[in-house]
Formats: structure tokens, C-alpha cells, sequence
């Protein structure tokens, strides 16, 4: 903060005791100027105190200007709330790094810089964790480039409710001051520097050092969550220094009165944001775990399957008669898709028994407390019934809402549906929907929202009316009241970025866009494909992700296609649709003919050799209609 001050080890006069140093570190060239901070008191040549952040708040500002003789907080608001015993147990066991007890309450007579030295070393523990996770760079895509070049905006973490940090991201925004690294110097030792977001993408911040003002040239994306961010007064408490950028090192000379004005009243991280980050990324699915999970092969049953790996809360599941490993599934550990071992028969789910008798050594069953809860419905009145049509997300075309029907009813509110004019003799592709589900609707929910619906294979009375298809089908639609109308306030809007899984291909995170909101469906657009590629998905899906996702994480991002690729598939567009659904659908399909006999007859034959056929007539619009 002051120009020639060399030396890292000053004594305090605030809240420390006189005989407490810091720890020393490598000296640095004295004529740079260098902020030296004791706890989170700022303190010049002279020995007054400069600065304090609010104990309970994290407020930054003027030492002077805080709240009674200890200058421990902001206002009288913070002193209050902090004085409960409830609120100072546990942010001072917090501090220490250890869980809050009734003997909590006297650790606050500890001098401050002792109490921050144990949270320090508390984070620096974080840290290190945090290391041996690797992300996983995308060669050629940068989000931070991806965004600026388009001013697209992101959907925030808080949409998020099951990603890292989305129940508690608090009220991180633009103008929220940390320190970071700083990349404009040449010492060579890591010095940092203070800086401010300018703009939030997701998990991704443009930050801009401070003394920049309106000069963007050095202004550079960083992960929030990342292990190079933390809230101001980490480097006081780590014995960090920190140092202005090369480039305005000429701009002012009194550094400490320019930080001062800059940094009183603004706001930083909380001081356990990165301990939170570590609890919100540890994951109760554990490698070798027993579950039951759908069997892509064959919608209409279950598979055991043993967990493989976990990342990000992605579970890739190995089938548990793949000798290989290679028969393979992936979906998030809240998918709708996975239920403990024994669900399949408690609810009369169709179920696929292994050929081996006992467990192998080392796996285990997963609690049954670790799975996704349903909502509770009663039964016992009117309900649906089999034979009831309604509309559904059909399960191999998610860009599509289909007449649907329901074809059997099982327990604890589950249902077998069945796309209208699509379906195999046996049923062997039925899918199950829970009665909540976000994915089934009501008859008439498509012409009310505007939505083209997909009406039966083959059905020639074009165009679609629900009236005369229930009268030629003599049947009923499923009361209107018996679905879920519950409608969260989701934060989505229509452009917002997000990387989001391909569901056809669940092992894949794509870089993604909501293009249209229905209540709480979105639609999510893969950016760089055509728009039949499009795929509704629920506002609380677990396969939606912020921005950086992937990078905090470690999984791998799939980019937008380049622009080459979008000029070919517009000059070959039908070859290039055929090629990518077959890809995927025909393997599908023809691994089931190749795993089990029993469902090889003769009209479920040639069900499955047409489902390829299954073409978008029109890509100037999201919804694809089906050809009779």
C-alpha cells in the first residue's frame, strides 16, 4: 500500500498480541509498493490501522468507521447477531476448522490473527485437496471468449439447485472484490493483487484488477470455485503479498489511500466459500456400489449395475454382466433413471436378473437413502388407469411430445407409457414415468402452449385432433387434475447459456442454450447442431449445468460445432440428420436384437428396422412432425 516497504513481518497495534509475527516470506524488491496485512487489519508504516472486514458479515471498510472499541464489525446490526451463542460457536469452531461445541463460545477471547491463522490453515488444507482434482481443458473453446465475442449471458448457479454451490451460492455478483494472482508481474515468487467481477457466467467471473478503471486490456475469466480466488484478507491471513499490476504501478502513490476508497462498503466472498465448495463437491455414491438402473437396451425393464466412477456427481454405471466394463451407462446420481436394489419388485417394475448368483467381492448395495425422493400421491381416489391417453417426452426422441398412452399402472404412483403408434407387440418399449413426472402431460397441453405435437406413426387423419382420436380409439384422456401443474421459479430465461447433457448420448456435456420456456420445460438447444437435435428437458433436471461446470469438475466439455461443420451440414442437412440419429437409435436397436432372442418376433422386427425412419420434415422449426 505504500511505495519501498519491504518487509513482510511488522508487528500489529490492533487485535493481536505484541509478541505474534507472521510467517516470513521470500523478500521482495523495494521499490515496489506492497499492501502488508496483519489478520485483516491493513496496516501503514506508521502502525495505525487502515482496514477491517466485518466478522459477521464480511463487509470491508474503514477500521475507524466500524462498530465499537474492538472495530469487529460494521454496524450494530452485525455486533448483535454475531453475540448469540448459537451464531459465535459456530463461526469460531468454524474458523478453527473444527466442528462448533458448547466450549466454542470462549475461543472468541483469542486474538483475531490467531483465529484467522487456524481457518488459513484450514484452507490451505482445502487447497491441496482441491489439487489432485485436474481440469479437463477443451482445446480451441473458451467460455470466457465464447461469451464476449456474442454477449450471451449464462444461467446462474442458483438455477441449479443440484450442482456445486447452488443451494448456497449467496449473493456473489458484479462488483464483488477477491484476490487473485497477479499475471502482471515479474517477480518470481506468486504475488496477488485485488480485484473486482465484472461480469458472472455461471461457475466464470471476468475479473479486472483493481486501478484499471475503465481499461479492460488485462481483464481476464476465472472459476470462482477455483483454488486461485479467495475472499480479501486471504493473503493477510496467509502471509501473501500483495502487489499491484506492473502496468499501473506508476498510477498512484499512495497506495493505501487509493485501496481504502476502493474497497470501503464493497463486498467479498464469505471466509468459508472455499470450504463450502469442498463440502457441496463430495458425493455419497461411492466405486462398486450396487444399483438398479434402466437398461438402455430395453426401456421397459431394469439392470443391476455397479458403479464405476463418480465426477461432478455423474455416475458412469457398468452393467453388472459386462465382463469388459464396456456396456456401459451414464447419468447423474439424481436421475430419475437409477433406484436401490429391490425397487424393481417392490413396485412390479419389469426387471432383468443377472446371471451372477452373489455379489462379487467388494461391491455392496447402495443405501437406499441416497437415491432421488418421489413425491408421495394418493392412490386410493380417482387415478389413472390403463388405456388413458396423454402426451409425453418420448424417452428415444426427446425433442418430441408424443400422443402416449398408459399400459399398465404400477405401485407407489409409476407408470408404463407407450408412444401411440410406435410400440413393439411385447411392450419391450415401454418406459416408466413416475405420476409427477415432469415429462407427461395432460391431453391438449401441446395446442394450448403452442407446441406441435407428435401424432401416432402413421396416422393419416393430419391434421391432429384430440376429439376424433379419442372417439376412433374409444378411449379417455387421463384426468387433468391427477398432474403435476407444480411450477418453480426457476430463474431460466430464453438465451441463457448452460452446458447441458446430450441425453442420446448421455455421456456427453455440450455447451447448450435455453431457447424456449414452457412453464418449467425448457428447451435446450446443443450449439452448432440442428435444431432436431433439440431435447426438452425439466427446469430441475440434474443434467443442466452452469457455465464451467465441466472445467470445476473435471469433465470433459463438448464444444459447439465449428463453423465448417455448420456449413456442410447445411449443404448435406438430411445425410448428415440421418447419419446421427441412426448412429445412435440403430445401435440401440439392433444391440437388443443381439442380446436376448426372446423379443425377437416378427412384428417387433419390423418395428425396429423402421424406428430409424423417424425424420424432422421442417428444421426451421424446434418441433419435429412426424411423417405418416
Amino acid at each position: 500500500m505504500f511505495d519501498g516497504y519491504d518487509s513482510c513481518s511488522e508487528d500489529t497495534s490492533s487485535s493481536s498480541s505484541s509478541d505474534e509475527s507472521e510467517e516470513e516470506v521470500a523478500p521482495l524488491p523495494s521499490s515496489l509498493p506492497i499492501i502488508k496485512n496483519n489478520g485483516q487489519v491493513y496496516t501503514y508504516p506508521d502502525g495505525k490501522s487502515g482496514m477491517a472486514t466485518c466478522e459477521m458479515c464480511g463487509m470491508v471498510g474503514v477500521r475507524d468507521a466500524f462498530y465499537s472499541k474492538t472495530k469487529r464489525f460494521c454496524s450494530v446490526s452485525c455486533s448483535r447477531s454475531y453475540s448469540s451463542n448459537s451464531k459465535k460457536a459456530s463461526i469460531l469452531a468454524r474458523l478453527q476448522g473444527k466442528p462448533p461445541t458448547k466450549k466454542a463460545k470462549v475461543l472468541q477471547k483469542q486474538p483475531l490473527v490467531a483465529k484467522l491463522a487456524a481457518y488459513a490453515q484450514y484452507q490451505a488444507t482445502l487447497q491441496n485437496q482441491a489439487k489432485t482434482k485436474t481440469a479437463v481443458p477443451v482445446e480451441g473453446f473458451s467460455w470466457g471468449n465464447y461469451i464476449n465475442s456474442n454477449s450471451f449471458t449464462a444461467a446462474p448457479v442458483t438455477c441449479f439447485k443440484h450442482a456445486p454451490m447452488g443451494t448456497c451460492w449467496g449473493d456473489i455478483s458484479e462488483g464483488v472484490r477477491v484476490e487473485v494472482p497477479n499475471t502482471d508481474c515479474s517477480l518470481p515468487t506468486k504475488v496477488f493483487w485485488i480485484a473486482g467481477i465484472v461480469k458472472l457466467a455461471g461457475y466464470n467471473a471476468l475479473l479486472r484488477y483493481e486501478g484499471f478503471e475503465n481499461d479492460s486490456s488485462l481483464d481476464f475469466w476465472c472459476n470462482v470455485c477455483g483454488s486461485d480466488i479467495h475472499p480479501v484478507g486471504w493473503c493477510a491471513a496467509s502471509g501473501k503479498p500483495l502487489v499491484p499490476p506492473r502496468t499501473i504501478q506508476h498510477k498512484y502513490t499512495n497506495w493505501k489511500a487509493f485501496l481504502v476508497k476502493r474497497l470501503t462498503g464493497a463486498k467479498t466472498l464469505p471466509p468459508d466459500f472455499s470450504q463450502k465448495v469442498s463440502e457441496s463437491m463430495q458425493y455419497p455414491f461411492k466405486p462398486s456400489m450396487r444399483v438398479e438402473v434402466v437398461d438402455k437396451t430395453h426401456l421397459c425393464r431394469t439392470r443391476v449395475a455397479i458403479v464405476d466412477s463418480v465426477i461432478g456427481g455423474r455416475l458412469r454405471l457398468v452393467y453388472e454382466e459386462s465382463e469388459d466394463k464396456t456396456d456401459d451407462f451414464w447419468c447423474h446420481m439424481y436421475s430419475p433413471l437409477i433406484h436401490h436394489i429391490g425397487w424393481s419388485r417392490s413396485i412390479g417394475h419389469r426387471f432383468k436378473r443377472s446371471d451372477i448368483t452373489k455379489k462379487q467381492d467388494g461391491h455392496f448395495d447402495a443405501p437406499p437413502h441416497l437415491f432421488a425422493k418421489v413425491k408421495e400421491v394418493d392412490t386410493s381416489g380417482e387415478w389413472f388407469k390403463e388405456g388413458m391417453k396423454l402426451e409425453a417426452i418420448d424417452p428415444l426422441n426427446l425433442s418430441a411430445i408424443c400422443v402416449a398412452t398408459i399400459r399398465k399402472v404400477l405401485a407407489d404412483g409409476y407408470l408404463m407409457i407407450g408412444i401411440d403408434g410406435s410400440e413393439a407387440a411385447d411392450g419391450s418399449d415401454w418406459f416408466c414415468y413416475h405420476a409427477t413426472s415432469p415429462s407427461i402431460f395432460p391431453v391438449g397441453f401441446c395446442e394450448i402452449n403452442m407446441i406441435e405435437l407428435t401424432p401416432p406413426r402413421g396416422y393419416a387423419k393430419l391434421p391432429f385432433k384430440w376429439f376424433d382420436y379419442l372417439r376412433e380409439m374409444d378411449s379417455i384422456a387421463a384426468p387433468v387434475k391427477l398432474f403435476n401443474k407444480e411450477v418453480p421459479n426457476h430463474g431460466f430465461h430464453v438465451g441463457m447459456k448452460l452446458e447441458a447433457v446430450d441425453l442420446m448420448e448421455p455421456r456427453l456435456v455440450c455447451v447448450a442454450t435455453v431457447t424456449r420456456i414452457i412453464h418449467r420445460l425448457l428447451r435446450i438447444h446443443f450449439d452448432g447442431w440442428e435444431d432436431e437435435y433439440d431435447q426438452w428437458v425439466d427446469c430441475e433436471s440434474p443434467d443442466l449445468y452452469p457455465v464451467g461446470w465441466c472445467q470445476l469438475t473435471g469433465y470433459q466439455l463438448q464444444p459447439p460445432a465449428p463453423q465448417t461443420s455448420r456449413d456442410s451440414q447445411s449443404s448435406s442437412s438430411k445425410q448428415k440428420k440421418k447419419a446421427k440419429s441412426q448412429q445412435y437409435k440403430g445401435h440401440k436397436k439392433m444391440t437388443s436384437l443381439q442380446l436376448k432372442e426372446e423379443f425377437l418376433d416378427g412384428e417387433e422386427y419390423s418395428f425396429l428396422q423402421g424406428a430409424s425412419d423417424q425424420e424432422s420434415n421442417g428444421s426451421a422449426s424446434y418441433y419435429i412432425k412426424q411423417e405418416p
